[in-house]
C-alpha cells in the first residue's frame, strides 16, 4: 500500500484556514485513490531533536563521505527517525500557513532537521543529485494578504523557498493551492476558501 505523509504545519487545528482547504483534498484523495494509507504528522505535536553542536558535527561528518559512528551516531536517534518517516511516503500533503512573509518556525526547524547529506541529498562530481525521486507534492497554503501582485508579490519568501528545498532533495513535482486574502473580510475570506477548496479536490482525483 503507498502513502500519503500529511505534513501539518498550522497549530490552530479546527481554526486553521489551511486546514479548511486540506481536509477537502484529504476527503476527495480517499475516495479517489483507496489503495493509499494517509498519515498525519503534526509539528505542534512533537518535539523535533535539537541541532547542536555534536548533531552539526555529525551532519559534517557524513558531508565527508564518513559514516556516523559511536556519540554522533546515538547523537543523531531522533534526527534519522524523522528522516526515515519522510522518506517511507509516496507522495506528500503539505499544509502550512504563512508567517511573516515565509513559513512558521515549526516548519523551517523540521527541514533543518530531515535535509542531511548522504539521505535526502548529496554532492557528486557534476553537482547536488537530489535522493527524493519519482514522488509529488501538494502545498496547501493560506495567507492573511493578496500576494498576487506587486508590492507583496516580491515579498513572498513562502513558495519559493518551499519549492527551492524540495527541489533541491529531488522533488520538482510540486502543486500549489493558495487559499488568500483572509484576513480581508469574512465574505471574501469564505469565497477565497471555496475557490480553494474546489482546486484542491481536483489535485487530489488527479494524485498519484
Amino acid at each position: 500500500m503507498k502513502k500519503l505523509l500529511h505534513i501539518i504545519a498550522t497549530p490552530r487545528r479546527e481554526e486553521s484556514r489551511t486546514l479548511k482547504v486540506s481536509s477537502s483534498f484529504l476527503k476527495a484523495f480517499t475516495d479517489s485513490h483507496p489503495d493509499w494509507e494517509v498519515e498525519e504528522f503534526d509539528l505542534a505535536k512533537v518535539k523535533l531533536p535539537d541541532l547542536a553542536v555534536k548533531q552539526v558535527n555529525g551532519k559534517y561528518l557524513l558531508l565527508s563521505g564518513k559514516d556516523l559512528t559511536g556519540p554522533f551516531k546515538a547523537s543523531w536517534k531522533d534526527i534519522l527517525k524523522y528522516i526515515q518517516q519522510f522518506l517511507s511516503a509516496d507522495g506528500y500533503l503539505l499544509s502550512t500557513p504563512m508567517w511573516n512573509f515565509s513559513i512558521p518556525y515549526k516548519l523551517k526547524h523540521y527541514l533543518d532537521v530531515i535535509v542531511q547529506p548522504k539521505y535526502l541529498f548529496q554532492y557528486t562530481n557534476t553537482g547536488v543529485e537530489g535522493l527524493v525521486k519519482n514522488k509529488k507534492m501538494v502545498v496547501v497554503v493560506s495567507r492573511g494578504g493578496d500576494y498576487t501582485s506587486e508590492p507583496f508579490t516580491s515579498r513572498d519568501h513562502q513558495e519559493p523557498y518551499l519549492r527551492s528545498i524540495f527541489g533541491f532533495v529531488g522533488i520538482s513535482d510540486i502543486k500549489f493551492i493558495i487559499a488568500q486574502p483572509m484576513d480581508m473580510g469574512n465574505e471574501l475570506q469564505e469565497k477565497r476558501i471555496q475557490v480553494a477548496q474546489g482546486l484542491a479536490k481536483e489535485t487530489a482525483k488527479n494524485f498519484g
